[in-house]
């Protein structure tokens, strides 16, 4: 096919959707709204708080982390039992959704990380979160919450191994091309480094800033995790101070920069009390304009922080959007284009409404339908909860309707281990850093594991 008649179908593709656009009918109108609303939300809620840290961090390790460091503890030839450990149980500590963590993923795979450590940490750090594990057994049971802990921690360590394994020639290649000097290495340290004190240091201060800023509020009104919450405000401004006085100290930013940034954000801070994200805002703003008067690094920094900014937020955005049409938002999951009532039809304990509704018959369904049915529910809910776009601690309450309404657990859990891993948007970032072929394999890889757990799980309890 030669490329005028390729434009050509293209012309005509287009016309033909336009032309057809179901305008004015009251699903097609609200669908589009409701995408709308979505992006509004997640540009509030999520770009500035999640993003733009997790963003700086990525920098920072593609700057700050050598190559060769990352190779030798995540590389191909990493211990496994350490690479693997670390990647697995990294969601405890990183309370990210399925796109915030996509920037850190990014930043560790492109600096020569395996593809086995690296899917792992992508699979762990929204999936592993300890607040998301503790309200899933507060609200939908101990047995689903443990279940849900014990299989994505599983998950991670068994999908990264999987994904090691059938790209094992790729990943060879891979290293060869990465051409890392063991001369580098001098009793375990590089030469020419900064103190490894002081590179803990200041990613400990930048990952307390992404970890407190979103801090969820617990459902009780008491404890260490409600405590951490009240003061959640202090203990960002904290770290955001903490990191100041590292850029100074070990980075050679100009003093006066860094008193007139702190100065700034805390006359933000006193001057609109109830904006909060203002100030974070605000701080923001003056850690790049900080960045302009500390040298090469701090150049660097910037670049790198900008080069992840704008290949990941445009596909995060658009498939927020694409997201929000299609399955509606958290809050109002029947407004997409796709009735929320189709789902809950398709992951029911029992297939009666579902044969009801496309055969017309009233009745029990046929044998070999109920036989199938534990397969389907689980494959449907995995998959859907791959395309579906959750917030962090979102993704409780919504199983907590879809149960209510009929939702086996088997399904429940498939969905849990699916859904706040992956997204329709994080699916487009994810094909841009590895490729589609390695895209689709990580994505199939999640779905057909979260089905046959949750078709374990199902028969486990009998349900």
């Amino acid at each position: 096919m030669n490329r005028e008649l390729k434009i050509f179908l293209c012309l005509v593709s287009a016309f033909a959707i336009f032309y057809f656009l179901p305008v004015g009918t009251g699903r097609f109108d609200g669908a589009v709204l409701e995408s709308l609303k979505l992006v509004k939300w997640y540009a509030r809620e999520h770009v500035i708080l999640c993003l733009v840290p997790a963003f700086f961090i990525a920098g920072a390790i593609g700057v700050f982390i050598s190559q060769n460091a990352v190779m030798k503890y995540f590389g191909p030839k990493a211990n496994k039992v350490l690479s693997y450990g670390v990647a697995s149980v990294s969601g405890t500590i990183l309370a990210v959704c399925s796109c915030t963590v996509l920037p850190l993923f990014g930043g560790i795979y492109l600096r020569g990380a395996g593809i086995g450590p690296a899917i792992a940490f992508l699979y762990s750090g929204p999936a592993i979160n300890v607040l998301a594990i503790v309200l899933t057994a507060r609200i939908l049971g101990f047995e689903l919450g443990l279940w849900r802990a014990v299989g994505a921690i599983s998950f991670s360590v068994i999908i990264g191994g999987l994904m090691h394994l059938l790209f094992l020639e790729e990943e060879r290649k891979r290293t060869e091309e990465a051409h890392v000097d063991n001369d580098l290495y001098v009793g375990g340290e590089e030469k020419n480094s900064r103190p490894l004190w002081q590179t803990a240091s200041y990613f400990l201060a930048m990952s307390a800033i992404l970890v407190f800023a979103n801090w969820g509020k617990p459902l009780d009104s008491s404890g260490l995790w409600f405590t951490v919450f009240r003061y959640k405000w202090i203990l960002t401004s904290l770290s955001g101070i903490a990191l100041a006085v590292m850029l100074w100290n070990f980075f050679n930013v100009k003093a006066l920069h860094v008193i007139a940034s702190v100065a700034f954000v805390t006359a933000i801070t006193f001057i609109f009390p109830g904006s909060p994200i203002l100030a974070f805002a605000s701080g923001a703003t003056c850690l790049v304009l900080m960045t302009f008067g500390g040298g090469e690094e701090m150049k660097n920094w910037r670049e790198q922080t900008w080069g992840f900014a704008k290949q990941i937020t445009p596909l995060l955005l658009g498939g927020v959007l694409a997201a929000g049409f299609f399955l509606g938002s958290p809050e109002t999951p029947d407004a997409g284009i796709v009735p929320g009532k189709w789902i809950q039809a398709l992951v029911g304990k029992s297939p009666d409404v579902f044969y009801q509704w496309v055969s017309g018959i009233s009745g029990p369904s046929p044998d070999w339908l109920s036989f199938l049915w534990p397969v389907w529910t689980n494959f449907f809910s995995s998959l859907v909860g791959a395309f579906m776009y959750f917030a962090t601690l979102t993704e409780v309450p919504i199983l907590r309707g879809l149960i209510d309404s009929g939702m086996g657990q088997g399904p429940a859990l498939a969905l849990l281990l699916a859904g706040p891993a992956l997204s329709l948007p994080s699916m487009l970032v994810i094909n841009s850093i590895l490729g589609p072929k390695k895209t689709i394999a990580y994505v199939a890889l999640v779905v057909i594991m979260s089905t046959i757990t949750g078709l374990i799980y199902g028969i486990v309890i009998g349900n």
